[in-house]
């Protein structure tokens, strides 16, 4: 239960931190790609005697890079280029699990398996997770500015295309980190949901990371309680856990919630907030 806590807070820390990248970026199906498309790089990794981390790394930018690809040579849009790629990624790693004889445990490797995480896991998952934070608040103002305006980025000499693969590598990152606390598929709601919920809560980016990575933090702990003291999916009880995060703010956010919304159409111009 403590490497359980220590890994998930750590793990929803580093993802609240970088899903207010991808919220901004609008890159919730780019998430998603990276995440479902480590399969075969971690099957590969297993036959060849490598870190999982490796080839799951190697297998989400070369995704990346196939989209890219595709998307240039092609007239398909990139969202349909998104999907394309990542399942067949996908199913390329669910074949290799079904012809290759191991002892891998397909439900670990799609939904986690933080509590039995082992030592040398933890020292991966601490690693990968301070580099992924160094690059972040190391690059923060250029990649603030590329979210939000990559037009005026590129204006005033910022180099785009390498802000662009430098977040899809940290993506990649933050996705093999996530494999022993949420697993390949519900990663990508660790990537999206803390971010989310924090842009419906403040218009400033430093308010909004810090209520991100908080907001993270607690869904990964509390997650964790719940899973063992009701016997159930951890990385299921932590996404939950977000996602209820996420319909508090939606329905109650002082600006932007539905309620609050609805509050203000019904009172006279005058009264209405300035």
């Amino acid at each position: 239960m403590v490497r359980a806590l220590l890994i998930s807070a750590t793990v929803g820390g580093v993802c609240g931190l970088l899903s207010c990248y991808m919220t901004l970026k609008g890159w919730a199906l780019m998430g998603d790609a990276v995440s479902h498309s480590v399969l075969p790089g971690v099957i590969l990794a297993y036959i060849l005697g490598l870190p999982f981390s490796v080839g799951a790394f190697v297998f989400g930018v070369g995704s990346v890079a196939t989209i890219g690809f595709v998307k240039q040579k092609s007239r398909i849009k990139e969202d349909t280029v998104i999907g394309l790629v990542f399942t067949g990624f996908f199913a390329l790693g669910l074949v290799l699990v079904s012809k290759t004889r191991s002892n891998i445990d397909l439900g670990n490797i799609l939904f986690g398996n933080v509590l039995g995480i082992s030592s040398a896991d933890i020292q991966q998952t601490l690693l990968i997770s301070a580099v992924v934070t160094g690059v972040l608040l190391l690059f923060r103002r250029d990649l603030l500015l590329f979210c939000f305006d990559p037009t005026h980025a590129r204006s005033i000499g910022i180099n785009t295309g390498v802000l662009h693969y430098l977040l899809l590598s940290v993506l990649s990152l933050a996705a093999v980190a996530g494999l022993q606390t949420v697993g390949i598929i519900l990663v990508v709601a660790m990537l999206v949901t803390p971010g989310a919920t924090a842009y419906l809560l403040t218009d400033r980016f430093d308010r909004m990371t810090w209520l991100a990575i908080c907001s993270s933090i607690l869904s990964s702990i509390v997650g964790v309680y719940t899973s063992y003291w009701t016997d159930s999916s951890t990385a299921g009880c932590i996404v939950l856990v977000q996602t209820g995060l996420f319909v508090v703010a939606f329905l109650f956010a002082p600006k932007y919630g539905i309620l609050r919304q609805r509050f203000n159409s019904s009172l006279p111009i005058s009264m209405l907030p300035k």
